[in-house]
């Protein structure tokens, strides 16, 4: 049986990710859970890794959980149940957090906690043959575990919309309430993702770490002292790290920083 998670570390340090269920749409169960959660921390861990590119085999990104591991969640107790919601929100929660810039590769069919993982990723890149759905409530559930994900991403006001109308959102309406950042045309899919990861790879890895916190720090406050003495900290802490020196000297050298090599 073909693996259903492919990884691939390449030379410059981008780790590929990639569901490989194409027969079930890439629908994930408990197992693909447990594999992508430990995926990403590895990645985490991993030091050669510079970046995490999420995608998926096959005409569809993810149509979210696999309809016999509903059936099986259906007949569970109310402590199992409990165990598998929190294995999804840890899923979320390691994607959300990880240090490592995310990009999400989406074309097809995202629906569920499919659009979990998009929210989740740093920058989120679509074909126009994507649709994304907040499907839960055709079935009798909602998007909880995914909820403060998608509620980040594209606000209260639609999130309150979407989880009640479980309506089908194209490409171009995906782009325009920031489920998408960008959208393409299919064949130019892998293109897009490639220009980004370029754009990237140019970057302080040092930096991006901690531009990520810096936003869920200052997001989750209002601007009070605490706030600005945290901004304060931060920039006074990157000056003097080595990479902040390498970046300003290779700028006065127009030279490329070492992270680049």
């Amino acid at each position: 049986m073909a693996k259903e998670l492919l990884t691939h570390l390449d030379n410059r340090g981008v780790m590929q990710i990639t569901m490989n269920r194409p027969d079930v749409h890439n629908a994930f169960d408990e197992k693909q859970i447990a594999r992508l959660t430990d995926e990403l921390k590895n990645a985490a861990n991993n030091t050669e890794v510079r970046l995490i590119v999420l995608g998926a085999e096959g005409k569809h990104f993810c149509a979210g959980a696999d309809i016999n591991y509903m059936q099986r969640m259906g007949g569970n107790s109310r402590e199992e149940n409990l165990a598998d919601a929190a294995a999804l929100a840890g899923l979320m929660s390691t994607l959300n957090n990880i240090s490592k810039p995310t990009v999400a590769r989406v074309q097809g069919a995202a629906y569920g906690g499919a659009v979990g993982l998009i929210c989740c990723c740093d920058i989120a890149i679509g074909s126009t043959s994507a649709v994304l759905s907040l499907s839960e409530v055709k079935i009798g559930l909602v998007p909880a575990t995914i909820g403060p994900y998608v509620i980040s991403a594209i606000g209260q006001r639609l999130s309150r919309r979407l989880f009640i109308s479980g309506e089908r959102v194209a490409a171009h309406a995906a782009h325009s309430i920031g489920f998408l950042h960008s959208v393409v045309e299919d064949d130019l899919l892998d293109d897009a993702v490639d220009g980004v990861v370029a754009s990237l790879l140019e970057n302080s890895p040092n930096a991006m770490a901690v531009a990520k916190q810096a936003v869920f720090r200052m997001a989750s406050d209002n601007i009070n002292d605490e706030v600005i003495a945290y901004s304060i900290q931060t920039i006074a802490e990157l000056r003097e790290s080595e990479e902040a020196r390498e970046g300003t000297q290779a700028f006065l050298e127009k030279r490329s920083p070492y992270w680049q090599s």
